[in-house]
This record gives structure tokens, sequence and C-alpha cells, in this order.
């Protein structure tokens, strides 16, 4: 049985068994064993109509899938624009299924797979627990620094680093490695404003180790600290709710409802104290030393 696919004004004329060979795809779901009414109609003509969103250019590659087993990028097509047509189709994304010349964007495609999958691994089993200890303390934030197995600290009880007793450590080369490449950050970065944490900030930045000296200032003042540092990976995320932001009085100016002349409801005279002048009884006042005026 022979099916006319119809993808922006071009026909796709295909035999109807590619499909069933893969029923977990988009097409073999549409097109399979049984075509379901409520999800698969032809038109007028008797031709199906696919993904209005999905150029004819990268249909006839997804196509290359079932019928030979790999789908092969075109040099006109980028490599993130099949990426999101096979994951619309249900096609398998890796270097298996896809051929292509360009390999320095498939092999980041696959990174950002890769990445992703690493960090939810690294979130359930490290990150969270983290989080979840500055949450029972009543934190909505937490600061993460990551640090290799190897690294030595040891701050002083009396005088630890500044603005560091809250940051949470996490000891794990391979997540020290992992957060080393600014582009499995932007994922992470993704992936934590998919599950609605805010503020995330990620980077690298200075981590104490050990004391090195402390310089006395003289009675009474608090001796100055230097620690040594390295740098290392952090992150840090919130979860605090944005209705608790800004519970302070908002202060508006608004039109007032009398009268806007506010000059108008007081009396001059009686806020200045001034005594009114003679006058000559006709409303004229006379001020002394003044010359009348003629006209």
């Amino acid at each position: 049985m022979k099916l006319t696919l119809v993808v922006e004004d071009t026909r796709f004329v295909v035999e109807k068994s590619i499909f069933i060979a893969h029923p977990n795809t988009m097409l073999g779901r549409m097109f399979g064993s049984c075509l379901e009414s409520s999800i698969t109609k032809s038109n007028e003509n008797g031709e199906y109509e696919v993904s209005k969103g999905v150029s004819s250019v990268v249909f006839k590659s997804i196509l290359g899938f079932y019928r030979y087993g790999y789908v092969s990028c075109p040099p006109s097509v980028s490599v993130k624009e099949l990426r999101e047509a096979c994951d619309y189709f249900l096609i398998p994304f890796d270097f298996k299924t896809v051929q292509c010349q360009n390999l320095k964007d498939l092999l980041h495609e696959l990174s950002n797979d890769g990445a992703r999958k690493q960090f939810e691994k690294f979130l359930e089993e490290h990150i969270l627990p983290a989080m979840a200890t500055c949450a029972e303390t009543g934190m909505r934030e937490c600061h993460v620094v990551i640090l290799d197995e190897d690294d030595y600290i040891n701050w002083d009880e009396e005088y630890p680093p500044r603005n560091e007793e809250r940051a949470q450590l996490i000891f794990n080369s391979e997540m020290y490695r992992f957060f080393k490449f600014v582009e499995n950050r932007d994922v992470v970065k993704e992936v934590l404003k998919e599950k609605g944490l805010k503020k995330i900030r990620l980077g690298i930045e200075g981590c104490p180790t050990y004391m090195d000296k402390i310089k006395h200032r003289g009675s009474g003042a608090r001796p100055e600290v230097i620690y040594n540092y390295i740098q290392r990976p952090f992150l840090h995320a919130s979860w605090e709710s944005e209705d608790a932001r800004g519970r302070h009085v908002d202060f508006q100016c608004v039109r007032s409802k009398s009268s806007n002349n506010l000059l108008s409801s007081i009396n001059v005279d009686d806020v200045l104290n001034v005594d009114r002048l003679p006058s000559d009884g006709e409303g004229n006042e006379f001020i002394e030393g003044a010359n009348p005026s003629i006209d």
C-alpha cells in the first residue's frame, strides 16, 4: 500500500510498510498497522499533510531513516535544525542514525544530550541534597562550590573566611571536570530554569583553602586573615517565591480629588500676617511714599 505525504506542497510517495518496522516513531504510529482516524486523516485527494513546521528538504532526510536506517544531513540544513526534526518525529539522534559532514556541530549536539543526562544525575545525587540542607535551615537560596576530590580545605574555626560559611562544598572530581566547560554550564542553567529555580548563576570563582597568615591591626581591631585561594566552579540558585519579594509599602503619586489649586483654599493674608493698606474706599490701596498714577 502506497501513501502520499505532503510537506510544503512537495509530495512523497512511500510504501506504508516502511513505517510499520518503526512503531515507536511518530510516522510509525500514524501509518503503522492501523490508521486511527482521530490521529491520521487524509485530505480530499487521499493525501496526508505532515508537519507544517518541517521543510521538505529536512523531511526527505527523515524518510532516509525508514528506507536506509540512517538520516543524512543535507549541506543546506544545520545540525540543530535536523536535531529538532528528529525529536519531533521521535527518531533517535545519535552517531549511528545521523550522518553529517560537520562533525563539530554533530558532536556539539551529542554533548548537549550527554550533559543534560549527566547533570540530572549530579542534581539528584549531590546538588539537591545540598539545596535541601539549606532549605531545612530556612534559607531560600543555595551556593554550591564544586571541588576536586584532591583539594585540601582547612578553614580556621576562630577565623573562618568571610561570606563562605554558608557555602555548600561538594568534593567530586567527575562533577568538577563537568562544570569546567562553559557549554555544560549553559545546559545546566537551562535545566534549572525548567525546574523552576531562579537567580541562577554559574561560573568559576576563588575558593579559600587554608589560612596563610594573620595581620594584627592593633588593640580592639579585628585581625586581617589572609587565605590561599583556588579557582573552582560554583552554582547559585534560589527558590524564593516572587510573591515574597517587595513586601514594603509602595508609595505612589495619586492625583488629589480636592481642588487642584491649594492656594485657592488658603487666605494668603492670614498666612503672611500682612495688614491691609489704607484705601480710598473704592478698592484702591495707597502705598506710603508712592505717587498715584495719572490716567
